[in-house]
C-alpha cells in the first residue's frame, strides 16, 4: 500500500469501544493531522483533517482499513511512517514502560484483558489489524498504567490475602501517559524546574489525582480500575464495597456495573448532566451540588496524596476540566488555602499557565494534556534505541 517517501512520521492510535482516534506527528513531534473513526459497530463517520464522510464501520478492522485508505488519499502513504504507536490502557505488573510490540508483548497485552475487559481487546484489535495491513511497520505500545509502577507496595496492595492479590487484585492507577506528559512539559512551559512534591490533577470525564515526588508517581487516586477515587462524569468514584455488594444482590451485576460506571458521578448527582460546562451553566441546585461534590472530593483526595508526599510544592491542572473550568480550579485551590496556596483570580479566569499569586507559598499551573505527543515521543525514542 502506497509509494515510497521519507520515513519520519509517527501514527498514534487510540482504539476505544466504538472509535479509533488518530494523530500524525512529524520528526520534530509536531502534530500535523488528527482524525477519528467514530460509530464503529454500524454506520459511522470517518474524519481526517477537514475531510469527513459517512462510512459503514462494522468492526475495528474495517475502521482501521478505512483510516489507512483516507491517509493515503491525503498523501500519507504507509511507507512514510516510521512507526505506529498505540495507547494501551492496561499493562499489568510486567508492561511498565513503552515497548516495541513483538509476539510476546502482544501475548502479554492479551493476558491483561481480565484487568481491562472494556479496553485492552480494542487495543489488541488495532494492533493485529495493522500488523495484517502493514506487516513491515514497527509498532509500539504505551501503557496508561505504567507511570504508576513506581508506587510502593504499601500504596498498591489492598488489605487482602496474598492468594487474592496474586490474581491481580491490586491498585494500578491510570492516566499515566497524561502524567508522564505533564512532568515532561512542565519545566519548558513554566520556565521552572520540576517541583519536588507535585500534586497533579487530571480532571475530565474521567478524573484522578497523582502524587509525584521527584518526578515519580508515589500514589494516585484510581485503583484496580478507573472507577475508584474522585467523583467523575459518570463514575461514582470511591464507594463502600458492601454498598456495591447490596446493589449487585438486589439489581444484578450487569445493572450495577452500568450504574457505577455510566449513570453515576456528576450525571447521577445532577439528574442527567455529566459535562462540566453544562453543569456550570445550569442554575439548578442539583447541578450546583454536583459541582461542589466533584470539588469537595478532589480536595479530600488531594489531602491524602499530600500526606503521602509529606508536603506540597506545586499543583498542576490538566485534562478538559482542569484546563478549562476556572470555577473548579478556584474551588479546589480554595480548599488548599490552609497550605498557603493563593490563586491569582485574573490569571485563573484567563486560563493562564501560571495561576498562583505572587504571595502564594504553593505554585499552581495549567499544563495542557499532550498524551498523543508523549506516545509519539516514546515511539521515536524506542526506534532510536534510547
Amino acid at each position: 500500500m502506497g509509494s515510497p517517501g521519507n520515513s519520519d512520521l509517527i501514527l498514534v492510535l487510540n482504539a476505544g469501544s466504538s472509535s479509533i482516534k488518530l494523530a500524525v506527528f512529524d520528526g520534530q513531534l509536531t502534530q500535523i493531522l488528527t482524525g477519528i473513526a467514530d460509530g464503529i459497530g454500524g454506520s459511522g463517520t470517518l474524519k481526517l483533517g477537514d475531510a469527513k464522510a459517512v462510512r459503514d464501520l462494522p468492526d475495528h478492522a474495517t475502521a482501521l482499513h478505512a483510516i489507512l485508505q483516507e491517509l493515503e488519499s491525503q498523501g500519507f502513504y504507509i511507507t512514510r511512517f516510521a512507526a505506529a504507536a498505540h495507547r494501551v490502557v492496561h499493562g499489568g505488573t510486567t508492561l511498565t514502560q513503552p515497548t516495541r510490540i513483538t509476539p510476546a508483548v502482544l501475548t502479554a497485552i492479551k493476558a491483561c484483558t481480565p484487568l481491562a475487559p472494556l479496553h485492552n481487546p480494542h487495543n489488541v484489535a488495532a494492533i493485529e489489524t495493522l500488523s495484517a495491513l502493514a506487516p513491515d511497520l514497527p509498532q509500539v505500545a504505551a501503557f496508561d498504567t505504567a507511570f504508576h509502577a513506581s508506587n510502593p507496595e504499601v500504596a498498591t496492595r489492598y488489605a487482602l490475602p496474598a492468594a487474592i492479590e496474586a490474581r491481580g487484585i491490586r491498585r494500578y492507577g491510570f492516566h499515566g501517559i497524561s502524567y508522564a506528559s505533564l512532568i515532561d512539559s512542565l519545566p519548558t512551559l513554566t520556565g521552572t524546574p520540576l517541583p519536588a512534591r507535585l500534586l497533579a490533577l487530571h480532571l475530565g470525564n474521567g478524573a484522578s489525582i497523582c502524587a509525584i515526588r521527584d518526578g515519580k508517581s508515589i500514589a494516585t487516586s484510581m485503583g484496580y480500575s478507573p472507577l475508584e477515587g474522585l467523583t467523575m462524569g459518570t463514575r461514582t468514584g470511591m464507594i463502600d464495597g458492601n454498598a456495591v455488594l447490596r446493589l449487585a444482590e438486589e439489581d444484578g451485576i450487569a445493572a450495577t456495573h452500568t450504574l457505577l460506571n455510566k449513570e453515576s458521578g456528576l450525571r447521577g448527582l445532577s439528574g442527567g448532566l455529566s459535562d462540566m460546562r453544562a453543569l456550570l451553566a445550569d442554575p439548578s441546585p442539583a447541578s450546583a451540588f454536583a459541582v461542589e461534590h466533584f470539588c469537595y472530593w478532589a480536595i479530600r483526595h488531594a489531602g491524602s496524596l499530600i500526606a503521602a508526599m509529606q508536603g506540597l510544592d506545586a499543583v498542576a491542572f490538566t485534562g478538559g476540566i482542569g484546563e478549562n473550568a476556572a470555577p473548579v480550579r478556584a474551588r479546589i485551590m480554595e480548599g488548599l488555602a490552609w497550605l498557603g496556596a493563593e490563586l491569582d483570580i485574573r490569571a485563573n479566569a484567563m486560563g493562564a499557565t501560571r495561576l498562583h499569586a505572587p504571595a502564594s507559598k504553593i505554585a499552581c499551573w495549567i499544563i495542557p494534556a499532550q498524551e498523543e505527543r508523549m506516545i509519539a515521543g516514546d515511539a521515536q525514542r524506542l526506534l532510536c534505541g534510547e
